[in-house]
């Protein structure tokens, strides 16, 4: 085989994977039949070219066996968001949050090795509040942002997990979508003796109001003007 022949297949399977990334992706869960099909490819070349996938984390098989985008992928996508727009997308809604609340307002994504990565933060007003941990990661076990990063937000809108990573820190956490998928997360940080149920409730639904008209802007391209409560 001479090199430009070794060039052209290599190139026609970078292609091929694309391809089936793109299918998974625009599914949002696919079986192997419906890709290899979509993508005109032998069902034998689409496996070997998923596993490949799933092996560096781009995509994932759920329990039915359909492929799912992965990890890697999102946390790339939640990347390339963040450092082209999403955290001044995010800092206009974060700033009316801390300012309605008074508490640490941070923007998450998710890290390697599930965890959570946080990104953006505008701290509170209080005296005695969250410090700022942009740059660090937590378990995504546990923690509030993780919990929304999972998928696994209820249908109030927000998560709250009271002395999860931290014994005396409540966590609230609402999920920044881009279309169906959880992008990031959005989250109040309040030290636990200051907040009660009520807080709760209150602040819970200014943090999923904030998200949702952050995640509008993501879908169509603009941010709507924060509406105060």
């Amino acid at each position: 085989m001479t090199e430009q022949s070794t060039r052209e297949q290599s190139t026609r399977t970078v292609e091929r994977a694309l391809s089936l990334l793109a299918h998974v992706c625009e599914e949002g869960s696919a079986s192997l039949a419906n890709s290899a099909r979509a993508v005109d490819l032998s069902p034998s070349t689409a496996l070997r070219l998923l596993r490949t996938l799933e092996a560096t984390g781009f995509v994932r098989r759920d329990d039915e066996g359909s492929y799912r985008p992965g990890s890697r992928l999102v946390q790339l996508g939640a990347q390339a968001l963040s450092n082209e727009s999403l955290i001044d997308l995010c800092h206009q809604e974060m700033v009316g949050l801390a300012e309605a609340t008074g508490e640490s307002i941070y923007l998450s994504v998710e890290g390697h090795g599930q965890s959570v990565l946080y990104i953006s933060i505008v701290e509170g007003s209080h005296s005695i509040r969250h410090a700022n941990w942009v740059g660090r990661t937590i378990p995504m076990q546990g923690s509030a942002a993780g919990l929304v990063l999972s998928g696994e937000t209820p249908e109030t809108g927000f998560v709250v997990v009271e002395r999860g990573i931290e014994r005396d820190v409540t966590a609230l956490a609402a999920p920044v979508m881009a279309g169906r998928r959880v992008v990031a997360s959005l989250s109040i940080l309040v030290p636990t003796y200051r907040i009660d149920e009520r807080a709760t409730r209150q602040f819970g639904r200014l943090l999923s109001d904030a998200a949702r008209r952050i995640s509008a802007g993501l879908t169509d391209g603009t941010v709507p003007p924060k509406e105060h409560p």
